[in-house]
């Protein structure tokens, strides 16, 4: 039962929040009234909300995603660098880390022009098609990245890779240069640079900041980007070894 529980939680995503409940037996292929069962127990247990007809992700699951002790201590110790790097761009910036093959975001913060983005603390987009997924997919060592040229390439917009030998190239040059650089493939109209963030010669994490494609400008970003990217590395290098 709980396996079926988690099949209808795993229907929803950033691209699409609310759902029927026979959008739900579509997505997941359970009987009707399995799907209604299960909806109501996640209802009363504050895991689902239901509006109208529709149901939607519950804030129970926000509140217990912030209590996984190394996702909360990795976000609380990166906060202060990323309202620096916001400080010092005055631009979107991210942080976030590995799932599988995709990248979740643990904060976002953002002025008040916020950028329509795919992006929310606490979702996920597929890691080839993000600046701070490329950033964790170079540096995450060649089984991952085999991993994710064996399967599909997913495209969210029409300049998404999904050529597995340009995907190969950009890592490699992300390897080189030390920042990952995503050009409107998350989302038209949006370019952004990420850096990794490490920890016991790991790559933990990565930042990033997404700018309007008319005013982005390596030049400007870089040296913000990787300077954030390089001081909480440091502090988690630091509080590792104390």
């Amino acid at each position: 039962m709980m396996d079926k529980a988690a099949e209808i939680l795993d229907c929803f995503a950033p691209e699409q929040e609310l759902y029927r409940l026979s959008e739900l037996c579509e997505k997941t292929g359970l009987a009707k009234p399995t799907v209604h069962r299960l909806a109501a127990e996640l209802v009363r247990l504050g895991w689902l909300e239901r509006t109208g007809n529709r149901y939607r992700l519950g804030a129970k699951l926000f509140e217990l995603g912030s209590r996984v002790p190394r996702r909360r201590d990795l976000r609380e110790t990166a906060l202060p660098f990323l309202q620096d790097l916001f400080e010092a761009t005055r631009e979107t910036v991210h942080l976030g880390v590995r799932e599988g093959l995709d990248v979740v975001y643990l904060e976002r913060i953002h002025g008040h022009d916020a950028l329509r983005l795919p992006s929310r603390i606490g979702g996920s987009l597929p890691l080839s098609c993000t600046g701070v997924g490329k950033a964790l997919l170079a540096f995450s060592g060649p089984e991952l990245t085999g991993e994710v040229l064996s399967h599909p390439l997913p495209s969210l917009t029409p300049r998404s890779i999904t050529d597995p030998a340009l995907l190969r190239s950009a890592l490699e040059k992300a390897q080189v240069a030390g920042l990952a650089y995503e050009e409107e493939e998350a989302t038209p109209g949006v370019s952004c640079i990420a850096a990794p963030v490490f920890a016991r010669g790991t790559v933990v994490a990565a930042l990033s900041v997404a700018v309007p494609r008319e005013r982005f400008s390596a030049a400007r970003l870089a040296p913000a980007v990787r300077t954030a990217a390089l001081g909480l590395s440091r502090v988690l290098r630091d509080g590792a070894s104390s």
